[in-house]
């Protein structure tokens, strides 16, 4: 793990930023974005084979993981932390780089991509393709796994974290084969979503978010799960309608976040996305 420092705009002046994230590989860069409540060891399961053609740079997004969250007077919303992605990409001197994200990461990813900062997008369940009703659906499911993760002490958690059905029992919501998560990242997982200071601020600010822009000069992949049970794979049919250049690609077997669920297909997507 390393850490990078950099100034973020705000109404008051430049605030220092520092970002947790990991960084393998060689080829061309891809910039890896996880979900809301989780971290950059979310993408543990595909880093691997990403990175003997990919120079991988997993990051903790602003809140989330490792990572600090934004500083005073700057909010937990997409135009905030996307201008805060852009500058860990100069810091890190990343000159438009590929873009891989996992919900709300593919959601930021879009978002990189509607603003030209990003070579191609491959975006897995992204947020923002909702009815009303799907929103206040996830969002509630969302607002419990927090709950339940706060609540639960460390020993009950590493208790269940040991058998196949306890981790069935923290994971199923995001996961469609939960039992192959190893009982570790489940504990780490776990308490990522406990302590993860942005979480609030950042669901309070998706309310409103609604992706309606096409992106018609960018390759871009959107990739859902077959079980996803959190932003269910209708939405994907609206992000081919919203977005017709874009590649739809079913992901059998898989749930919310596929990376666990099926590596070698996951890693396959990005890679073909990321061309």
């Amino acid at each position: 793990m390393a850490t990078v420092s950099f100034d973020v705009p705000s109404p008051h002046g430049p605030r220092t930023l520092t970002l947790s994230y990991a960084r393998v590989g060689t080829g061309e860069p891809l910039l890896l974005l996880h979900g809301i409540g989780h971290h950059r060891q979310a993408w543990d399961p595909v880093v691997d084979i990403l990175a003997t053609e990919r120079d991988v740079i997993a990051v903790d997004l602003p809140g989330f993981g490792a990572s600090e969250p934004l500083p005073d007077g700057l909010r937990h919303d997409l135009p905030t932390v996307n201008t805060a992605l852009g500058a860990l990409c100069e810091a890190l001197d990343l000159d438009r780089p590929h873009v891989a994200g996992n919900s709300l990461g593919g959601l930021l990813a879009l978002e990189l991509g509607r603003e030209k900062r990003v070579r191609s997008v491959t975006a897995l369940s992204p947020a923002g393709f909702w009815t009303p009703v799907e929103r206040r659906y996830a969002f509630g499911i969302l607002a419990a796994m927090r709950q339940a993760a706060r609540r639960l002490p460390l020993p009950v958690v590493e208790r269940l974290s040991r058998s196949a059905a306890g981790r069935t029992v923290l994971t199923s919501t995001i996961y469609a084969r939960p039992g192959r998560r190893s009982p570790e990242a489940v504990v780490a997982e776990t308490l990522a979503l406990a302590h993860a200071r942005g979480f609030t601020e950042t669901l309070r600010a998706g309310a409103t978010v609604q992706f309606t822009d096409d992106l018609p000069d960018l390759p871009v992949t959107v990739a859902w799960g077959t079980k996803d049970r959190l932003l269910v794979r209708r939405q994907g049919v609206r992000a081919k309608q919203i977005i017709p250049g874009a590649r739809l690609v079913r992901l059998p077997g898989c749930g919310h976040v596929p990376m666990n669920d099926d590596p070698a297909l996951v890693a396959r997507v990005l890679l073909d996305g990321s061309r």
